[in-house]
C-alpha cells in the first residue's frame, strides 16, 4: 500500500485510540454523579441535574467508545459461516459489507450535523426541569460518527491491503 495510505489508517487508529482510552474513564464520571444523586437522595436535598447529568455521560461514554471498538473488532457478528473462510475470504466479505457500514455512518453523519446545527441556532435545551442545553450532547454525537466514519474507511483500507496481498 502507498505510505500515505498507511499513514492514514495508523493516524485513525491512534487517534481513535487514544479518544477511546479517554472516553474509558467516563464509566467512572457517571458512577460519581450516581453516588452524589444517592447521598443528595438520603440526605432529602436531591439535585435536579443529577440523572440527566449521567445518561449524558452515558452517551458520550458509548458514542466516543464506540469507534474504538469498531477498531478492535468488538462488534458482534455470527460466524457460522465467516470463521470458515481464510483470511482473504474474510478480507472481501469485510471490504464488502464496510460500504452498508459506511452508507448508514454517512446517512447519520448528516443527520446528526443538521441535528447539531438546529440546537446551535435555536439555543435547543432539554424540556425537562434543569434544562440543559443540548448542543454540547448533539456535538459529541456528530464528533463520534465522524470518527466511526473514519475508522470504516481505515478497517476497508486494510482490507484491501490484505486482498492485494500485503499488511498494515
Amino acid at each position: 500500500m502507498p505510505r500515505p495510505l498507511v499513514a492514514y489508517v495508523r493516524f485513525v487508529d491512534a487517534l481513535n485510540a487514544k479518544i477511546g482510552k479517554i472516553a474509558m474513564y467516563l464509566l467512572y464520571v457517571m458512577m460519581g454523579i450516581m453516588l452524589f444523586s444517592s447521598v443528595t437522595k438520603f440526605m432529602h436535598i436531591p439535585a435536579i441535574w443529577t440523572l440527566e447529568m449521567a445518561q449524558f455521560t452515558l452517551v458520550a461514554y458509548y458514542m466516543l467508545g464506540a469507534p474504538w471498538a469498531l477498531q478492535g473488532d468488538a462488534n458482534v457478528r455470527m460466524d457460522l459461516i465467516y470463521a470458515r473462510f481464510t483470511t482473504r475470504g474474510q478480507a472481501l466479505t469485510d471490504a464488502l459489507t464496510v460500504f452498508c457500514l459506511m452508507f448508514y455512518l454517512g446517512v447519520m453523519l448528516w443527520g446528526a450535523f443538521d441535528s447539531t446545527v438546529y440546537s446551535f441556532s435555536v439555543g435547543e435545551r432539554n424540556p425537562t426541569a434543569w434544562r440543559p442545553v443540548l448542543w454540547p450532547l448533539k456535538t459529541i454525537i456528530t464528533l463520534s460518527f465522524g470518527l466511526m466514519l473514519l475508522q470504516a474507511s481505515a478497517l476497508l483500507l486494510r482490507d484491501i491491503a490484505t486482498l492485494r496481498g500485503g499488511k498494515i
